[in-house]
């Protein structure tokens, strides 16, 4: 079996799978630059949307910002997305010493 399965018209079929375009860069997206998926950045980063395109971002680190999704469906509407939050770290409501409910700020915090 080795050898290439032939069409009707006798020529080579293509493999299952194709090499990736050209255009396409061979080494993982660092920071800034264009991407359609987490797997296209460099570690530590995530693809998420900017504007109307989608650049790799840092994942967040502990006591950085982070977006709760109240609502499955919700992250799409951002037009600055940020990334998630670090392995080891959740998104939660940030502690304050102040009265309950002053801040609804959340933070990358350890599980």
């Amino acid at each position: 079996h080795g050898a290439a399965e032939m069409d009707e018209m006798g020529t080579e079929a293509l493999p299952r799978r194709t090499p990736a375009p050209a255009w396409l860069p061979t080494a993982k997206g660092e920071e800034g630059d264009f991407c359609l998926r987490s797997s296209d950045c460099a570690a530590g980063l995530c693809c998420a949307r900017h504007f109307w395109s989608k650049i790799c971002k840092p994942v967040l680190r502990e006591g950085q910002v982070c977006t709760r999704h109240r609502r499955k469906g919700t992250h799409g509407l951002e037009i600055f997305q940020r990334c998630q939050c670090a392995e080891g770290l959740a998104c939660r409501l940030q502690r304050e010493h102040g009265p309950p409910d002053a801040s609804r700020l959340h933070t990358c915090q350890r599980h």
